[in-house]
């Protein structure tokens, strides 16, 4: 069939950046060298048209020729057929995106949605969210109640207003938070990406991505949808994701094109090609991947291609290197990313609950009251009606206002954070649970950007007689020059571009240090997995291999590679003198910077070393090594270098007297280490290996076993120790502090992460959260209950310990012996989980929740971390560099995972015993009054007649003490400075006792005598009037309450001083201004003066004195220190 030109930019071609105005060159179908590595894979498959099983061993990493070997035994079914486009279900579509014309309504619209309600949604759900209440609901049957004539007291706007003034703030507080949801939202839906059509590319945003699309994707781009890799700018077709906001984990995962559609000369040869895509329906496993692509006619012959997990791109990674074409097969909801991601759920504070708990103790006490003053008189007539009528008399009892004064403060709380010059950057997207922050007793974290900055370093290399750190580096410079000028003059490396003995002297006899630290350099520059990810500049047309290789470069070299680890330390062998300069499948060429000097390096040519790849051992999580065979084209010598984890590599290596102590001594210091080996093989050696191992790859029963017996036999034996490499994963500024404060203050830290164990455990050692001289037990492999309950009795008897378990171990913990496995984690200072996928993390923060019953904070910054954030009872999220997911989740966000430490100690504070106090205070204002109510009810026949009516009623809970009660929210106890000096001040707070049954009783005592004592003597020293006694009772009772706020006052504020002020100079002019509730000439008498006086401070000095009292026998843990 021939080709039809479409017009279109070819990959090389210059093209629009997507959401830029300017242009840039997609990328050259240039060769990008990678070495071989392989998978074997079985997957079970629906058995709905579909064969059981099938299986492939076939190379990731191949060039476009090897794509047409027979690699691989594949088992495929006869045919595949997809159940349409449903949610859930398996689905076929058009290859071709000009077949596929119903898949714009088929399937979810690929956007991110983190807000609660919609314009549907939204009445029925706040309006529940708020009467499930119990003080809420009180207050709707009360407002109801004065529509029935018989049950009205006084006046209707009385009940009805501040009800529905309560319920209008709150909504209106939800539609806020939920419009900067829904505008966050709208952020990330409207990212531009490249839609390649037939009529050229097309600039779409995120939203309007549908299955069947072909996308482009630039290099660091975040992948929009659950994609299949058609095409990259590699011509192996390979490229690397990163993946840390899905998983957690922070290495490069190596994705493979489709070979047939790779092959292509150009992405929009695509349009030509008519086929189907099969894809297992969606679900959240994010290593697993069932489907086929066939290819009907655009070829020379039909294909049918296997598709598994290799060739895909899920939404949420970003694309580390080239550009890609990807085939969408879930949008939306339907992507791995949002199935492993939580709802958003409203989340209710516990002060919340405990507030709502005093109210239902309130209304018995309402209710007691009520049929107390039914029974004492007689319960006369139609009794129910009188005891309805003083139910509605003692409504104050449980206030309404409390919902308002705590709603605003918690709006003033959620300022003072973003306001806080401390913590830069601040953000509260939900402001009804600031006081959270002051109950967290578990502290769950990600690891990867939130503890680390994800930079790894290369600190400290030791071969067995010296040590080198990075400040050092020049000396291994130096012992590498001297080394390659004995074997080459200084002044004839510049025309003779291939020294003449580099890679001699290297046997097993005693050397000298430049020759030792030559061997460890070399092996480190050659023993990895890492691909130069940009040339040094365009090699001239049939130019050499030396050429492209050795010429000046201009900018520094960049590298790719699956594991940061290795990244680092080719950069320390690139920083001391040897450059991995280009690698291909079949070699690496280094080049040696250090015989330059120091100017001229990266400026000039140096002599070129080149290795042939004969064999790569992949590092895999079992056998914690990886290692490779080359052979130097300069000498023929061949060499069998591995590196690894000391615990495998100490049999492997040589009997030396050093290795265990020094891999120790790093491991205290956080680095994490790498053993060195080398051995050299001779050519009869190698045959036997290369014969064993042929053998044992054409086995198809054991053939991994066979394969590794294979090499620990012939290879894996009397390694020459070359030395120990330390690499850290630096951590964020501060997080060594912050852990330490955070403990001190009594929260226990759980280090949830995708990472392997050991990068883990390392990165806890690092941060501190492994204190010195702390057993840290792993928990690994674990597959049945008898192994969980043997490793649970094990931690049972080691106490004080870190825990590290895995997530395979930690699922089967939580199946068997849930109860008992978080009894005792819970119980440990610190617990590291690894290897943890989005939903793990989510469930252990629940399972935390629902076994301990106290307060959990998640932290994270990943895609990933979004579940657990949302779950938890305060999510905190850091904007960090791959994107702000987890932070638009959140319920606050910051820039830094140091900034949680004054977010907890000082905000977290502040906040609850702010909102104790502010609750409490608003409870008594509203008891003293009932008291009050009962006791002139009590006098005057048990009639059900209200004391304080209309606007006395109204102005007493608003512009008579509203303003001095909620400026209690600018009260502080202890400065910020004490505050972050002593954390221990923290752990009083978890205990709950600013808002405990204890202090309701005793504001509950304080309210029966004041209110008591108010109108006692109020009636008592009453004239002849009844206006009289009000105006008496009604000033004693605003007097009382403006020195109960200066009473509770520990640092005064000028605001308080004025609230105060404010609030008596408006109570003095309302006495001629309501002429209807005083007698001013009455007012203006000295007995009404002294009568008030007496009144208020029966009422209020007994209650200074106590206070005297407390601050001189019983103080305050706080009080020590200010």
């Amino acid at each position: 069939m021939s080709k039809r030109r479409l017009p279109t930019a070819r990959m090389g071609d210059y093209m629009p950046a997507p959401g830029r105005s300017e242009g840039r060159y997609i990328g050259d179908e240039e060769e990008i060298p990678m070495h071989r590595l392989s998978i074997n894979s079985r997957r079970s498959v629906d058995s709905a048209g579909m064969s059981s099983t099938f299986s492939i061993d076939t190379p990731l990493m191949a060039a476009a020729s090897d794509m047409d070997e027979p690699h691989s035994r594949i088992t495929m079914p006869h045919t595949l057929s997809g159940t349409g486009g449903k949610r859930g279900k398996a689905r076929t579509e058009p290859l071709n995106p000009q077949d596929n014309a119903l898949k714009k309504s088929r399937y979810p619209a690929n956007v991110v949605s983190n807000n609660k309600y919609n314009i549907i949604t939204f009445l029925p759900l706040v309006l529940f969210e708020q009467f499930k209440f119990f003080f809420n609901m009180y207050f709707l049957l009360v407002a109801l109640s004065q529509f029935v004539p018989q049950l009205r007291i006084g006046y209707l706007f009385t009940y009805v207003g501040p009800l529905v003034f309560v319920l209008a703030v709150t909504m209106a507080k939800e539609w806020h938070d939920d419009y900067a949801r829904r505008k966050r939202d709208g952020e990330a839906n409207s990212q531009r990406y490249l839609r390649l059509t037939a009529d050229g590319p097309m600039a779409v945003s995120s939203s309007k991505i549908r299955v069947g699309d072909l996308v482009l994707i630039e290099k660091n781009q975040r992948v929009p949808a659950d994609m299949v890799l058609l095409r990259t700018t590699e011509s192996s077709g390979a490229c690397f994701v990163r993946t840390d906001q899905l998983d957690g984990e922070t290495d490069w995962k190596l994705r493979i094109a489709v070979p047939p559609t790779q092959k292509l000369d150009d992405s929009l040869d695509l349009f030509l090609l008519h086929g189907s895509v099969y894809a297992d329906a969606p679900h959240k496993d994010i290593y697993d991947f069932v489907g086929n692509l066939v290819i009907d006619s655009g070829l020379a012959q039909a294909v049918t291609v296997p598709l598994g997990v290799e060739n895909t791109m899920w939404a949420n990674t970003t694309l580390a290197s080239g550009s890609a074409v990807g085939y969408v097969v879930y949008t939306g909801r339907d992507t791995r990313a949002a199935m492993n991601t939580g709802h958003a759920k409203t989340k209710v504070g516990i002060l919340d609950t405990e507030v709502n708990r005093l109210s239902k103790i309130l209304f018995v006490v309402t209710l007691g009251l009520s049929l107390a003053m039914v029974a004492l008189d007689g319960f006369k007539a139609v009794w129910y009606i009188t005891l309805f009528r003083f139910l509605i008399l003692f409504s104050s009892i449980i206030p309404i206002s409390l919902r308002v004064n705590l709603d605003m403060g918690k709006s003033f709380y959620s300022m003072m954070i973003e306001r806080d010059r401390e913590i830069p950057g601040a953000v509260v997207r939900n402001s009804m649970i600031p006081e959270e922050l002051g109950r967290i007793e578990y502290c769950l974290t990600d690891k990867t950007g939130t503890l680390t900055c994800n930079e790894m370093e290369l600190k400290r290399v030791h071969m067995g007689v010296m040590a080198y750190t990075l400040e050092t580096s020049d000396e291994v410079t130096r012992h590498l020059r001297a080394n390659l000028r004995d074997r080459v003059g200084a002044e004839d490396h510049s025309e003779t571009r291939q020294p003449s003995a580099l890679a001699k002297g290297h046997g097993k006899a005693r050397r000298d240090m430049p020759q030792r630290v030559f061997d460890m350099v070399e092996s480190l520059a050659l023993c990895h997995n890492v691909t130069p990810a940009e040339e040094s500049a365009p090699a001239a047309d049939g130019g050499t291999h030396d050429d492209r290789a050795g010429v000046a470069v201009s900018k520094p070299m960049a590298y790719q590679a699956s594991s940061p680890d290795e990244v680092a330390i080719v950069k320390w062998t690139e920083h001391v003198g040897v450059v991995l300069a280009e690698r291909t499948l079949s070699t690496i060429t280094l080049r040696l910077d250090a015989l330059l000097p120091e100017e001229q390096r990266g400026h000039g040519t140096a002599p070129l070393l080149t290795y042939d790849i004969l064999q790569v051992f992949p590092f895999t999580s079992e056998s914690k090594r990886m290692g490779i065979v080359v052979q130097s084209r300069l000498s023929g010598d061949m060499y069998f270098i591995q590196k690894g984890a000391d615990a495998v590599m100490t049999r492997i290596v040589e009997y030396n007297d050093w290795l265990d102590e020094e891999c120790g001594n790093m491991a205290r210091d956080g680095l994490r280490t790498l053993v060195v080996g080398r051995k050299r093989l001779s050519r009869q050696a190698y045959a036997r290996f290369e014969q064993a191992y042929t053998q044992a790859r054409a086995s198809v029963v054991g053939r991994a076993e066979a394969m590794r017996q294979a090499v620990a036999d012939h290879l894996e034996s009397d390694l020459e120790l070359l030395g120990l490499t330390g690499v850290e994963d630096r951590l964020q500024d501060h997080v060594r502090t912050t852990l330490e404060l955070l403990g001190n203050a009594g929260v226990r830290v759980w280090m949830l992460t995708g990472d392997k164990v050991e990068t883990a455990t390392c990165v806890a050692v690092s941060a501190r959260l492994v204190r010195r001289g702390q057993l840290v037990h792993v928990i690994s492999g674990l597959r049945s209950a008898s192994e969980v309950s043997a490793a649970l009795e094990t931690l049972r008897t080691l106490g004080d310990c870190c825990m590290v378990i895995d997530g395979d171990s930690l699922q089967v913990a939580l199946d068997f012996y849930r109860d008992e496995f978080v009894r005792i984690a819970a119980a440990l200072p610190a617990v590291v989980c690894c290897r943890c996928s989005p939903t793990q993390k989510a469930d252990v923060v629940r399972v935390l929740q629902q076994h301990t019953g106290k307060r959990v904070l998640a932290v994270g910054d990943g895609g990933n971390d979004v579940s657990m954030i949302q779950a938890a009872d305060v999510g905190v999220g850091l904007v960090g560099l791959e994107g702000r997911q987890a932070s638009l989740a959140a319920d606050f966000s910051v820039d830094q995972f140091s900034y949680l430490a004054r977010l907890l100690l000082w905000h977290g504070r502040n906040s609850y015993k702010r909102s104790a106090k502010l609750a409490q205070f608003v409870i008594h204002r509203g008891l003293i009054i009932s008291i009050m109510q009962v006791v002139f009810s009590a006098l005057f026949y048990f009639a059900p007649i209200a004391l304080f009516q209309g606007m006395l009623l109204v102005g007493y809970t608003t512009v008579y003490t509203m303003a001095p009660v909620f400026s209690l929210v600018l009260d502080r106890d202890v400065s910020d400075e004490i505050a972050m000096l002593y954390p221990e001040l923290y752990a009083e707070l978890t205990k709950g006792r600013a808002l405990s049954l204890k202090t309701f009783f005793i504001w509950l005592l304080i309210s029966i005598y004041q209110g008591g004592a108010l109108m006692m003597l109020a009636v008592w020293l009453f004239d002849t009037d009844f206006i009289h006694v009000v105006s008496i009772s009604f000033t004693g009772l605003v007097l009382n309450e403006l020195l109960m706020v200066a009473l509770e006052i520990r640092t005064w504020h000028r605001w308080m001083i004025w609230s105060i002020l404010g609030s008596l100079a408006i109570y003095v002019a309302s006495i001629w201004v309501l002429p209807a509730y005083f007698d001013v000439m009455f007012i203006l008498s000295a007995a009404f003066v002294w009568k008030t006086v007496v009144i208020t401070a029966v009422s209020a000095v007994p209650l200074y004195i106590i206070k005297v009292i407390r601050r001189i026998y019983a103080p305050p843990a706080y009080a020590k220190l200010t």
